[in-house]
């Protein structure tokens, strides 16, 4: 992958995915993947939409119900939208849920 990934979480407010977010980058680090990771919350997710390129949208559990409106609201924009693992996110797996937004590209 040479051209840097953009991944966004969405969640309710953000603290549990800020947690997140560090771990996800600290994996990616330890891998040499190219990647900017950052969290927003729900409320302000579609504004993202019209000035960036986000290539994988991951919601937080919490927000899983957003998923559908989500999905259409970027369908044009070839953002990959999918929830995080609730497991993982509890556990601030950060490494399985990078690997998880990166076979989402595949």
């Amino acid at each position: 992958m040479s051209e840097q990934l953009n991944i966004v979480l969405c969640c309710s407010a953000g603290m549990s995915t800020s947690l997140v977010v560090e771990k996800m980058q600290q994996s990616a680090y330890e891998k040499g993947i190219d990647v900017n990771i950052k969290a927003v919350p729900v409320s302000s997710v579609e504004e993202i939409h019209e000035d960036e390129s986000i290539d994988v949208l991951l919601l937080g559990p919490q927000v899983r119900f957003k998923l559908n409106e989500l999905k259409q609201t970027y369908e044009n924009k070839k953002t990959v939208v999918s929830v995080i693992d609730m497991m993982d996110y509890g556990m601030v797996n950060g490494a399985k849920i990078l690997d998880d937004a990166l076979k989402l590209l595949d």
